[in-house]
């Protein structure tokens, strides 16, 4: 090519990039998350944080008391969310929070269940 376009044409002008076929692969920057979420992080705080949310749970003896003891473990769980999202395991982090969310729903969902049928707020 360069015998055909003249001694210009051999490389490309300052300030170009060379065309993508002729740049390697190993050169093209490419980013990473510093600390990635990991599967195995996200499971065992979705499992910590559900065993922590039977364990209150289990405290109350009607609804009322169940509600507001995941009220309690949902809040408490959320907290240490928090707090290991700035400090901790960020997967972990998203495995408590999934997992209080989830629960809090269900013992919602069972508040709502008991307000439909009787016409009375339960949690009074």
């Amino acid at each position: 090519m360069a015998d055909r376009l003249g001694p210009w044409a051999a490389a490309p002008p300052p300030g170009y990039l060379p065309s993508p076929e002729r740049l390697p692969l190993a050169s093209r920057p490419f980013y990473r998350e510093p600390h990635p979420v990991k599967a195995g992080a996200v499971l065992s705080g979705l499992a910590s944080a559900a065993v922590w949310l039977i364990l209150f749970g289990s405290l109350g003896n009607g609804l009322a008391s169940y509600v507001w003891w995941t009220i309690a473990a949902a809040v408490s769980a959320w907290l240490v969310a928090l707090l290991l999202a700035v400090l901790g395991d960020r997967g972990v982090a998203v495995g408590v929070a999934v997992a209080s969310g989830l629960g809090l729903s269900i013992a919602m969902t069972f508040v709502a269940l008991r307000w439909i049928a009787t016409y009375d707020w339960p949690l009074w």
